[in-house]
Parts: C-alpha cells; sequence; structure tokens
C-alpha cells in the first residue's frame, strides 16, 4: 500500500511539474513575443518618422501649387454631381500624397527587409489605396500584371490592411511640403520570427510530450519485464524454500515404510519429521505475510537469530562447507519483530555469506549490541567481498554475483527491514578477498 501510494503521489507529482513547466515556457515565449513585438514596433515607428524627414528635406512636390489650383476649381464647379465630385476630390488626395519612391524603397530595405521581416503597407490619407508595401504575399510592383490580376492584387492588399489593423493601430506619416501637410498611413503585421516563436513552445510541448510518451513506454517496458523476473524469482524462491523440508519428509517417510528402525530410530524420524512439517508451516507463513500489513509484537531478539542459525548449522554438512558460525546476542535485548519474516532476513545474509566462501572453511560472526534507541545487528564473514562499485547494487531486485539464483534474498530482506520493521540494512564494509558486513538497525520501541 505505501509503495502503492508513493508510485500515485510520484506521478501525480511529475504531471504538475510537466503542467508547471509548460506554463512557464508558453507565458515566457508570448512574453519575449511581446517585447520583440514592442521593438519592432519602435522600428516601424522610427522608418515612418524617416519617411516624415526625408519628404520634408529633399523631395517636394513640384504640384503642389496645381493641386491647390484644382482644388479650388473644383469648389466652383456646380455642373456636376456630387458623386463625380467625390471622386474627383479622391483621386486628387491620391495624387498630392504620392511618395518619393526612392527613398521609402531604401529605407525599407534598411528596416523591414534587414534585420527583421516586418510586413507593412502604406496607404493614402484614405487608407484604402495602397501605395507601397513590402514582406506581403503580393508582388512588389504590379507592373507588368494583366488588370485582373493587378485588380486581385489591390483587393488582397486591401485585405491585408485591415487584418494588420487588427492586430496594430496604423501608424501616420505626415509630409509637409510648405504650408501644406499630407497623410499617409503605415499598416504593419507581425515579422515571421514572431510567428515562429510563438507556434515553438507548442512544438516544445509536443518534443517533450513524444519524448516522456517513448520515456513511460520504456520503462513500462522495462518494468514489466522486471515483474515477471519477480514473479518468476519468488516461484523459485518458494520451491527452494519448499524442497529442503519436502525432500527431508520424503527420506524419513521411506525410511519408516521399510520397517527396519528400532524404536528409537522411529522416534528420531518421527521428531524429524515434526521439524520439517513446523518449517513447511513456517515457510508458509514467510509468504502469507509478504504484501500484508506488519503484525509486530515484543520479544528477545536472540532466540530468532538463534533459531535461524542453527537451521543453517545443520545445513552445511550437506553443503560441504566447515564454516564456524559464531552468535553473540544479548539475552536482554527486547525489540518489536514478525519473527517469521524476521528470520527469513536472516537466514538470507546467512546464505549468501556460506556462497561468499570460497574455500571449504571461513567464519560467519552475528552480533548485536543496542545503540541509543535502536539496536544494530552486524553479519560478517570472511568470504571474498564486494567491489565497492556494486555496493548501491546488490539490493536491487534481479541483481546476483552468483550463476545460479535470481537475486531476490536481499531485495526481500531490505523490504522485510524498512517497510515492515522501519528499520534499515545497509552493506558498511567488504572488499574483495577479506569478507563483507551487512547491519541491520531496528528501533527498540
Amino acid at each position: 500500500m505505501k509503495a502503492y501510494r508513493l508510485s500515485v503521489n510520484l506521478k501525480l507529482g511529475l504531471v504538475i511539474a510537466a503542467v508547471a513547466i509548460a506554463v512557464a515556457s508558453v507565458a515566457y515565449t508570448n512574453w519575449l513575443a511581446n517585447r520583440l513585438r514592442e521593438r519592432e514596433e519602435f522600428l516601424v515607428r522610427l522608418w515612418a518618422a524617416a519617411q516624415e524627414q526625408l519628404a520634408a528635406s529633399t523631395h517636394v512636390n513640384p504640384y503642389l501649387d496645381v493641386f491647390q489650383q484644382l482644388e479650388q476649381q473644383l469648389d466652383r464647379l456646380t455642373a456636376i454631381d456630387n458623386q463625380q465630385l467625390t471622386r474627383y476630390r479622391a483621386a486628387l488626395a491620391w495624387a498630392r500624397t504620392m511618395p518619393p519612391t526612392f527613398d521609402v524603397t531604401l529605407a525599407s530595405e534598411i528596416v523591414l527587409e534587414g534585420a527583421f521581416d516586418i510586413p507593412a503597407i502604406i496607404t493614402d490619407a484614405t487608407g484604402l489605396h495602397p501605395l507601397f508595401w513590402r514582406n506581403v504575399p503580393v508582388p512588389d510592383s504590379l507592373e507588368g500584371l494583366s488588370p485582373a490580376d493587378s485588380a486581385r492584387a489591390m483587393a488582397r492588399l486591401r485585405a491585408l490592411v485591415a487584418e494588420m489593423d487588427r492586430v496594430h493601430r496604423p501608424i501616420p506619416i505626415r509630409l509637409r511640403f510648405q504650408d501644406t501637410e499630407l497623410v499617409q498611413y503605415v499598416h504593419y503585421g507581425e515579422s515571421r520570427l514572431i510567428r515562429q516563436l510563438r507556434i515553438f513552445p507548442y512544438v516544445q510541448l509536443f518534443v517533450m510530450g513524444l519524448f516522456i510518451l517513448v520515456g513511460y513506454l520504456g520503462f513500462s517496458y522495462v518494468r514489466r519485464s522486471e515483474q515477471r523476473s519477480l514473479w518468476v524469482g519468488m516461484a523459485k524462491e518458494a520451491a527452494h524454500q519448499l524442497g529442503t523440508p519436502l525432500s527431508s519428509l520424503m527420506g524419513w517417510v521411506e525410511l519408516l515404510r521399510t520397517h527396519s528402525l528400532a524404536p528409537a530410530q522411529q522416534q528420531e524420524a518421527l521428531d524429524e519429521i515434526v521439524k520439517d512439517i513446523a518449517r513447511l508451516k513456517r515457510v508458509a507463513q514467510r509468504f502469507s505475510e509478504i504484501g500484508s500489513l506488519p503484525r509486530l509484537k515484543e520479544q528477545p531478539l536472540a532466540p530468532v537469530i538463534q533459531n535461524t542459525a542453527d537451521y543453517i548449522r545443520r545445513r552445511m554438512p550437506r553443503l560441504g562447507k566447515q564454516v564456524t558460525l559464531v552468535v553473540q546476542v544479548p539475552e536482554d535485548i527486547r525489540v518489536p519483530l514478525n519473527a517469521e519474516l524476521f528470520e527469513w532476513v536472516i537466514e538470507n545474509l546467512l546464505k549468501n555469506a556460506l556462497d561468499a566462501m570460497e574455500g571449504t572453511d571461513g567464519r560467519i560472526e552475528v552480533r548485536a549490541r543496542v545503540q541509543g534507541d535502536a539496536v544494530q545487528i552486524d553479519v560478517q564473514d570472511t568470504g571474498r567481498g564486494i567491489d565497492r562499485r556494486q555496493w548501491r547494487n546488490i539490493f536491487r531486485p534481479g541483481y546476483s554475483t552468483k550463476k545460479r539464483g535470481w537475486g531476490l534474498g536481499l531485495s526481500l530482506a531490505k523490504r522485510i527491514v524498512e517497510d515492515y520493521h522501519g528499520g534499515t540494512i545497509a552493506l558498511v564494509q567488504s572488499r574483495p578477498g577479506q569478507g563483507s558486513t551487512f547491519r541491520i538497525t531496528l528501533p527498540l520501541r
């Protein structure tokens, strides 16, 4: 249950972190795009001001007096309808605001088409007649186009003007000629850089999501593979735990069937059968305790460790080992224990110590002492030791230095000590060729 809650909290934390990263990325990118947008607006205003200065300092419309005379003539016309007169006045306003082409082109190359590809359109005072445009999907010049294509281009330019005005307010260019002021308007939009920058966080999120998906699928595959290995390993461990007492039971039953045993031998066989049955019950109890809530009972530590050591001593002759097993546990130490599961921990440590003996002899010591509000249990052997680089791997499920085995003993021991008893287990000392020392720390209360 604890592992499940931890997994759920971890997934929830990852989701919250991903959402926070996404929000921060979008917010920062929008902030950056707005800063660039302000800079582009400044450039466009600077360009418009440059046009005013160019028009005022170098090029003066030579027909201003003619336009004034035409306006006076239009005012005196009476034999023409109002619609026709309005058209004449619009044409006159358009003619009066014609810009100096080569100056506009020079400034546009420096500002609009230099470091920034800002789309811009200049219209006359009415805002209906495009006079100049750059970086828009319309040819820079309409010369050579058919009347139909030219009309479509102008319609497209007017549509772009309306679209730009929804994003930015047009910037006026005030051209002063002597005592006359003419007005043109610069309509502009966002550069391609800003548009790409606004899309970038979503592309980034897509790539991150794809990466997370691939990682999740890979992690799920590894986890499923590990779970399959653990299930197989648990089955093997169960078979191993049950195999020894079952083999012993089968041997004693065959001896009893021969009816050749003396009464004393029969009684000995029955006593061994009882021991094997008790062993089977303990194994079944151990597996039933795995995954359930821990049930701890305060009890003496010495009998639990001594019973496990006696069981290992009985197995040593069958393994061909002449190993000295010493237990030094004070009788007065009492700790909250689940005896069945903790015996399994000590058994796994002693089995690993036996397997680490490269020769037929060696020494294993189990010592316990009280340190503050905890008890420390050291299991020390004189085996082949473990390389320092492998210390962090020994408690991982499936890791084993033996040719045979599933690497579950220390993993199960770690879970029993930490999750069920609230203690710790660690490899505190080990050198190749000099042996290893495992330390279990359990709270006294």
